[in-house]
């Protein structure tokens, strides 16, 4: 775990935000263009396999190759003293999980969030990554507003 002020390259850590099978994300600042980021680095149970440190980069360059209002955007990747990160979009919201904890969405909803999800994963191949994709549920990516409505 990094602790709040650790610098990766230009970067500052601010604060842990997940970690997953592959990876720990952190949200970051970019004191460069003053801006928020998310930093994606290879959980240190895989960081000395160079086949993971291949996969991690090439996945990030793959979805820096798209293009869509569902999908994060990439904005860097480096090594700094040994890790490999990826600089992304710090996407604020809530989880689909988080929105279906209190229930059923309503249909409307449901039927929105489905379409952007197949929107966004119809603009990559099916066997670029091995988990479905979006995570985060946030206004600024469509029509929809803050929480789940019931």
């Amino acid at each position: 775990m990094l602790a709040a002020g650790t610098r990766l390259g230009p970067y500052e850590v601010v604060a842990p935000l997940g970690k997953g099978g592959m990876g720990v994300v952190y949200r970051a600042r970019d004191p460069r263009l003053g801006r928020d980021v998310a930093i994606k680095l290879i959980a240190a149970a895989h960081a000395d396999d160079p086949g993971t440190k291949e996969q991690f980069i090439a996945e990030m360059r793959a979805v820096a190759a798209l293009a869509h209002p569902n999908i994060l955007n990439i904005f860097d990747i480096g090594e700094d003293a040994g890790v490999r990160y990826a600089v992304m979009e710090l996407v604020t919201g809530y989880t689909l999980s988080d929105a279906m904890r209190s229930g059923r969405l309503p249909a409307e909803l449901a039927l929105d969030i489905a379409a952007q999800i197949a929107s966004a994963r119809g603009t990559r191949p099916a066997t670029l990554f091995g988990h479905p994709a979006p995570s985060r549920l946030t206004p600024r990516r469509r029509r929809w507003r803050g929480r789940a409505r019931r």
